[in-house]
């Protein structure tokens, strides 16, 4: 299983492909890519959006579900996906504490 990630052009955060092809702000939102053919589209739906200007760095990054939640596979998505690793204060970690 996969999901499509890059960087919002405008800003810089990292987004996932979700559904209806939006980019989203949270992996948990993701669409999830099963298969070669489904992974080709959803990277070509990603180019479109690069070439647009929308995104950029588009990549397919593998994921697994656990009790219906998306989880990256690699210590470089997991941290992409939770924010910066200095304080909690900061990034993704603090908008979960808040919401």
């Amino acid at each position: 299983m996969k999901v499509i990630t890059a960087n919002r052009l405008l800003n810089g955060d990292v987004v996932w492909l979700g559904e209806n092809q939006n980019w989203v702000e949270r992996v948990t939102l993701a669409k999830i890519y099963d298969g070669k053919d489904a992974v080709a589209n959803g990277l070509e739906t990603g180019a479109m959006a690069e070439k647009n200007q929308e995104v950029v760095g588009v990549y397919e990054m593998d994921v697994t579900v656990e009790d219906g939640v998306i989880n990256p596979v690699r210590l470089r998505e997991k941290i992409r996906a939770t924010g910066p690793t200095t304080h909690l204060e900061f990034g993704k970690q603090a908008q979960a504490v808040s919401a």
